[in-house]
């Protein structure tokens, strides 16, 4: 059956026509209530901007539901909480409006700076009152940059070509990474003294709510100016409002309040604000940029893949370049682990070696559990429910990370402890080959081995002894199952042995019972690690 993406807002055309190809569009006003929880009964996926509420009831409406997203950065109409524990993974589109809400915030200071706003206004009602409206000039003026995450880094490097001096208030963040960008570190109360401008550029946490109040605003250069193109609460609008009535700021630009939609502030009062109705997000390419991240989010979602804008899955965000290729390679050993097992572990631990552990590694665990339980476990496993199946069954899964290796530049290994106390492991590196990353095998519980970790593996471990390599290849062939490729790998002549294939068609419970007795394997078990 062919997926079902709800589509409950308007969305760009490009962002449809990455959904087009594989699955069954639908489409759905999402603010009439009853039409989306019909809609939603046949959902696979839904698409929304601001004015769709999913929330626990719409969710519950909907039993093949895989992921919500959220076109744009905000979550607050999707209940997160219900949708994790549904195992519905949540999407939105982290950086789509990035250098559209710097751009605000640039906006916002140069028409504070020259009155702009009040100006046109004034003009528009038949004024021409030149004198009143002298502004200031930018240049040479010192800007403090509260906040140097994505958005307060695209800002300053704009503000900076105005020939400003630039110092910034982020305790998160190394004073070299500063110094690389052209900003001096300082702390709050010398960034309100020094500043002539002030761009706020925070998340809204309980830290940050009111960061900028009374007090602060009491030791601010006299004739300041402040913008808030954040998030509403990051300054307290009350104080601003009486600072800007006693002269001590003088000016200010505001898209973001604490209560939206925002009719009525006593900011509105003064001709020296520039306020605008929370207008970062809202240019042309922001909203497609969105949207865009989304359906390709949703693409990936129902296709099991990870999803690296997913707000409710662990080790979630930005995956390195130089991690990327070991995602797969990590889900593929552990689905080979859970065959070599022969069941679930008890406990599991996902090493991984070499210089790519300098990068974020936690989500190589995360991939490697979706392996684990990929062949246990009748329902589709994801990135979101992955480590509640490993919770409901009492499998303990780890993280370790060493800058060292041998043999390989980078190496990941799942190793596990069984119920019956054995110790099973399975390891296998990544080889570019040119424009491809070339996912192998290198280890098989104590075997050395070097074979694609791809297509249908079978694993045999007997006695070593001549012969059994023609008897394997006879059953098969005469069961119409063609090797792409073999290695028998063992640790001596005359001892325990490994033989592991790779063919083109998956074997039967039987046929695979037939091989191993027709050798006296002491074990045997197959692993699909074709690409889903």
């Amino acid at each position: 059956m062919t997926p079902v993406v709800l589509i409950a807002e308007e969305l760009a055309p490009a962002a449809i026509e990455v959904l087009a190809h594989d699955f069954d569009v639908r489409h759905v006003d999402g603010t009439d209530r009853q039409a989306l929880l019909s809609a939603l009964s046949e959902a696979d996926a839904v698409i929304v901007r601001s004015a769709t509420q999913i929330d626990a009831e719409a969710i519950a409406a909907a039993p093949r539901l895989k992921v919500v997203a959220r076109a744009g950065v905000g979550l607050d109409n999707v209940e997160v909480p219900a949708a994790t524990a549904r195992g519905v993974m949540v999407v939105n589109a982290p950086t789509s409006n990035i250098v559209s809400a710097a751009e605000q915030a640039v906006a916002l200071l140069l028409a504070v700076a020259r009155n702009t706003a009040s100006a046109s206004a004034a003009l528009k009602a038949g004024e021409w009152k030149r004198s009143k409206y002298t502004g200031v000039e930018v240049q040479g003026k010192t800007v403090g940059v509260v906040g140097l995450g994505r958005i307060g880094v695209l800002f300053a490097s704009r503000i900076a070509a105005f020939g400003t001096r630039l110092i910034a208030y982020d305790p998160y963040i190394q004073p070299a990474r500063a110094a690389q960008l052209g900003v001096r570190l300082v702390g709050l109360e010398e960034l309100l003294r020094e500043s002539d401008f002030i761009s706020i550029h925070l998340p809204k946490t309980p830290e940050t709510v009111g960061l900028i109040g009374e007090k602060e605003l009491a030791i601010v250069k006299p004739g300041v100016r402040i913008i808030n193109a954040a998030r509403g609460g990051l300054i307290d609008e009350q104080a601003l409002a009486d600072a800007l009535a006693e002269g001590r700021v003088g000016g200010a630009g505001v898209d973001v309040y604490v209560k939206e939609p925002c009719t009525s502030s006593p900011l509105f009062a003064f001709d020296n604000v520039v306020a605008t109705p929370h207008l970062g997000a809202s240019t042309a390419e922001a909203q497609d940029k969105a949207g865009l991240a989304v359906a390709r989010s949703v693409k990936l979602a129902l296709q099991g893949e990870f999803v690296p804008d997913a707000v409710n899955v662990q080790a979630g965000g930005v995956v390195a370049e130089d991690v990327r290729p070991l995602l797969p390679l990590a889900e593929k050993l552990g689905r080979a682990f859970t065959a070599v097992a022969g069941g679930v572990a008890a406990s599991v631990t996902v090493e991984v070696r070499g210089g790519v552990v300098n990068h974020d590694v936690s989500v190589l665990k995360l991939a490697a559990t979706k392996g684990l339980f990929s062949s246990v476990v009748e329902e589709q496993v994801t990135y979101v429910n992955a480590p509640h199946l490993a919770a409901e069954r009492g499998v303990e899964v780890n993280l370790a990370s060493l800058a060292e290796t041998a043999e390989h530049q980078t190496l990941v290994t799942v190793r596990g402890a069984l119920p019956d106390g054995r110790t099973v492991s399975v390891s296998g590196t990544v080889v570019h080959a040119g424009a491809r990353d070339v996912l192998k095998l290198t280890e098989v519980d104590g075997f050395d081995v070097e074979i694609g970790a791809e297509g249908i593996l079978l694993f045999l471990r007997y006695a070593d002894r001549p012969g059994v390599v023609g008897t394997v290849g006879t059953l098969l062939g005469e069961a119409g199952i063609n090797i792409a490729a073999m290695q028998v790998a063992r640790r001596e002549a005359g001892g325990e042995t490994l033989m592991t294939l790779t063919v083109d068609q998956a074997l039967g419970a039987d046929l695979l019972t037939s091989a191993a007795e027709s050798i006296g394997a002491t074990s045997a078990s197959a692993a699909d690690l074709r690409d889903e």
